[in-house]
């Protein structure tokens, strides 16, 4: 390479590099983050984080010991349920995602179909409970809720069987994408 072209792939790496630096998380689902919180966000700090959004505090959780908060974009749209943790400083514990935009680094989101769930992750468990399945994926603190409604008839309405993951069928829609992190 001569050194006249040097400064020049030096600028364009730079300029690169930035770019990359500058990446707009706000509809990001990461390992240590959701969107603008991150995994030591102290819960005290999510209004100050959304603070161009509208953030409702939950009457109904401020009798526990835990707090939690609604996000909703201007305009109405409702972004994200908070939860906090019960530590003496709280921090967060979970996450709800409403908002479909919000996306996990490997593509999924609440559009995306247990196929995708099976294509992105390693199934670590599934939980059945009542009226939903809840799958838990290994290496990761997201976990997904699926309605039984999704499930063939046979198992639909019988509760005393545990749901594996074969039974689950590809189309099955998620109902709630969340992360836990207590």
């Amino acid at each position: 390479m001569s050194k006249r072209k040097l400064p020049i792939v030096i600028i364009i790496l730079g300029l690169f590099w930035q770019c990359q630096q500058d990446k707009d998380l706000s509809f990001s689902i990461r390992q240590d983050g959701v969107g603008l919180v991150n995994r030591d966000t102290p819960f005290a700090d999510i209004e100050s984080l959304y603070e161009a959004d509208s953030v409702v505090v939950d009457s109904v959780y401020s009798l526990s010991s835990n707090q939690r908060v609604r996000i909703f974009e201007k305009g109405g749209k409702h972004l994200l349920s908070i939860t906090s943790n019960s530590d003496s400083i709280p921090g967060i514990g979970n996450i709800r995602i409403h908002d479909r935009r919000y996306v996990t680094d490997n593509g999924i989101g609440l559009a995306s179909t247990f196929k995708d769930i099976k294509e992105q992750y390693e199934i670590k468990k599934v939980v059945t409970s009542l009226s939903n399945v809840v799958v838990f994926v290994k290496n990761h603190d997201l976990y997904f809720t699926i309605d039984r409604e999704e499930l063939p008839a046979s198992l639909r309405y019988t509760r005393d069987v545990n749901i594996e993951a074969v039974q689950i069928p590809d189309k099955a829609a998620l109902k709630y994408l969340m992360i836990a992190w207590e």
